[in-house]
C-alpha cells in the first residue's frame, strides 16, 4: 500500500455492474479535481481474442472444458501485482488496452499512429501519463490472489467490490450479452458454466479482501435467471453495502443523506436500489477527500 501513489481497485465479474461504480468515482474525481490513471482489467488478459478461442478449443479437446477468462491461464495476474506495486513506490506504470470495438480501434490506431488494430487484440505497451493522482483499476481481479504466487490485494490502497446475488448477476450479464454482442441465452449460460470452477476459486473469494462491497438484491422474483425477460430495474431492488472496518465510518451521516437507507448489521448499509450511484457518491467521496489530504502530507 502507498499513501504517496494510493491504488483503488474495483473488482467484479461480467455482468456485475462494476461500470456504475466508475462512474461515480469519474463524478468524484472530476469534482474533487483528481488526476486518475486509469487501467482497464481486460487490458491485462493474457490471451488476445483469437489465441483465447484457440487456447479455449484446445482445452476441451483435452478434457478441460472449465477453460475461462477468470483463470490464471487466460490472465497476467504478476502482471496485475506487479503493476499495482510498481505504482505505489513510483507513481508510474505500463499500460495497455484491449479493443472492443471498431469505434476503439479507429481511436487506438491514430494515438499509436497503427493502421492495423481491430476488435479482439491489445494496444502496445505505453508509459501511463505523468502527474496522476492515484491508480484506478476496473476488472474482474483487482484482489487477486493465486495460491501464494502472486498477490495483488496487498497493494489496494481501496478495494471496491461490486456483486450482485448470483441469480441477478447471471440475468445481467445474459440480457447484455445479447444487446451488447448479440450472443444466444444459451451462449451464455454454456459460459456461466465453463466459468463456474475459476469464479468460485478466483472471483468470489476476492470479496473477502475488499474494504467495500455493493451487493444488489432484487426484490422481484429471479428463481430461474435463465428465463427473465428483463433486468429488474434499480427500483426492484436494494443494495447492501459492507464495510469491512466500520470503526471511522460516519453511519449516522449516510442515513441521513440516503432517503430510506438503514443499517442492517453493525458494518452494514442498505440503501433503496435507485439510489445506488447516489449512495456510492456519498460514501466514496470523503475516502477520496482523505486520500487525497494524506497524499500531500
Amino acid at each position: 500500500m502507498s499513501r504517496k501513489h494510493p491504488v483503488i481497485a474495483v473488482t467484479g465479474s461480467s455482468g456485475a455492474g462494476t461500470t456504475t461504480v466508475k462512474r461515480a468515482f469519474e463524478n468524484i474525481f472530476r469534482r474533487q479535481k483528481i488526476t486518475a490513471a486509469v487501467i482497464e482489467g481486460d487490458s491485462l488478459h493474457s490471451l488476445d481474442r483469437m489465441a483465447f478461442r484457440a487456447a479455449a478449443a484446445a482445452a476441451a479437446k483435452g478434457g478441460n472444458n472449465s477453460f475461462s477468462h477468470f483463470g490464471p491461464e487466460a490472465n497476467h495476474f504478476d502482471k496485475i501485482e506487479e503493476t499495482f506495486k510498481v505504482y505505489g513506490k513510483t507513481g508510474m506504470c505500463k499500460r495497455r488496452y484491449y479493443v472492443h470495438s471498431d469505434a476503439e480501434a479507429e481511436l487506438h490506431n491514430k494515438h499509436f499512429k497503427l493502421k492495423d488494430l481491430k476488435p479482439g487484440v491489445f494496444t502496445p505497451w505505453e508509459d501511463i501519463e505523468k502527474g496522476s493522482d492515484l491508480l484506478f483499476y476496473e476488472g474482474l481481479h483487482g484482489l487477486v490472489t493465486d495460491n501464494g504466487k502472486v498477490d495483488a490485494a496487498k497493494h489496494v490502497d481501496l478495494g471496491i467490490g461490486v456483486v450482485p446475488v448470483v441469480n441477478l448477476e447471471w440475468i445481467q450479464k445474459i440480457h447484455r450479452d445479447e444487446a451488447e454482442r448479440g450472443y444466444s441465452a444459451e451462449a451464455t449460460v454454456d459460459t456461466i458454466m465453463r466459468r463456474m470452477p475459476d469464479y468460485i476459486k478466483y472471483i468470489t473469494p476476492q470479496f473477502s479482501r475488499t474494504d467495500i462491497n455493493f451487493q444488489r438484491v432484487a426484490t422481484v422474483d429471479t428463481s430461474n435467471p435463465f428465463i427473465a425477460r428483463d433486468i429488474p430495474t434499480p427500483d426492484e431492488s436494494f443494495v447492501v453495502v459492507r464495510f469491512r472496518e466500520p470503526r471511522g465510518v460516519d453511519f449516522p451521516y449516510m442515513l441521513a443523506m440516503i432517503p430510506n437507507s438503514f443499517m442492517s448489521r453493525a458494518n452494514t448499509l442498505v440503501v433503496p436500489g435507485g439510489k445506488m450511484s447516489h449512495a456510492m457518491e456519498i460514501i466514496l467521496a470523503p475516502i477520496m477527500h482523505t486520500m487525497i489530504e494524506n497524499k500531500k502530507k
